[in-house]
């Protein structure tokens, strides 16, 4: 479990934050929430019920990018990342040393949590552009689905599972490959 960058990434109400957050004290990593990064119009917009586009979303997504390549540390940040473009502007200079996490949860459950928040910018009223606009990262490099209908605790104990099984295969990969090498 060796990635540099982890983002929890999905839509508004799918845990997103929490989830860092418990992971990242979990994993001893330093913890950042993109949203902290919005620009104060896109906060705007949000809170009026205006959806963000692409324009609006590139310099916000520059900045994330930013950050996770001047970490020195493991770091985990919790980010929409919606659009396989979104995720490619995130992890063009990490090389392969970042991992994607999308909390899969579904509709009814995120009206929920969206509608018991209390003090967040967002307007619920979004989820649906949100759910348009998800892009979901089936067979994409670096990306893991996890169920994020459970509890918190169950969350962050399947993505550690499924990081130490994804790096596990990886080891594994790689020294075959090396055996292979020797052997001609």
């Amino acid at each position: 479990m060796t990635k540099k960058c982890i983002f929890i990434m999905g839509v508004a109400g799918c845990g997103k934050t929490s989830v860092a957050v418990q992971l990242s004290e979990k994993l001893g990593a330093h913890f950042e929430d993109a949203d902290d990064y919005h620009s104060e119009g896109n906060r705007d917009k949000m809170a009026k019920g205006i959806a963000l586009n692409d324009e609006d979303r590139l310099p916000w997504l520059q900045r994330i990018a930013e950050l996770a390549e001047r970490s020195t540390q493991r770091i985990v940040i919790a980010c929409s990342a919606l659009k396989k473009n979104y995720r490619k502007i995130l992890s063009a200079s990490l090389n392969d040393n970042f991992v994607f996490v999308y909390l899969q949860v579904e509709r009814d459950e995120l009206e929920r949590r969206l509608r018991s928040r209390k003090g967040h910018f967002f307007d619920f009223h979004l989820l649906d552009s949100q759910l348009d606009t998800l892009e979901v990262p089936h067979d994409e490099r670096n990306c893991i689905i996890v169920d994020a209908n459970q509890s918190l605790e169950y969350i962050v104990t399947d993505i550690v599972s499924l990081l130490t099984d994804e790096q596990r295969a990886k080891t594994t990969e790689r020294l075959e490959g090396e055996e292979e090498k020797s052997r001609v």
